[in-house]
């Protein structure tokens, strides 16, 4: 019955899954990228944040203006739903959907504490409302 594993022919190592070839592994102390990723190589989210907030003039009303080109981006957006492009329109209520959440969710405070903290708050309002009314006396 023949072997499970082929050998390299390099010494009968067995080679299969997960076991390549001894001649195809990386040499001790040398890695699949020896040079990296370059110094200064920017990323998708910095080269999209600075494209979108360079400086466009643009011709609004028989004058010029300069804004963002993310601003020109959702004007143009706004502008085109408005004269009734449905999938200008479809990206809008989005946008306007996705701002709106991110705001509730900045906006929501933390209302329930768990009971040591409810206690420690009472104890500190105790407090203060005896400090009060010491000095209130005096």
């Amino acid at each position: 019955m023949a072997d499970k594993h082929e050998t390299d022919g390099f010494g009968g190592y067995p080679v299969g899954y997960r076991k390549p070839p001894m001649h195809t592994r990386f040499k001790k102390g040398e890695s699949g990228n020896p040079k990296g990723r370059p110094k200064g190589s920017l990323n998708l989210a910095t080269v999209l944040v600075r494209t979108l907030r360079e400086q466009v003039v643009i011709n609004e009303g028989g004058q010029r203006k300069t804004i963002t080109k993310l601003e020109a981006a959702v004007k143009q957006l706004a502008n085109k739903a408005a004269s009734g492009d449905l999938g200008a329109l479809r990206q809008l209520f989005m946008l306007v959907d996705m701002v709106d959440q991110r705001s509730q969710e900045k906006s929501t405070p933390i209302t329930s504490l768990h009971a040591a903290d409810q206690e420690v708050v009472k104890g500190l309002l105790k407090r203060l409302e005896t400090n009060l009314e010491n000095e209130v006396e005096k």
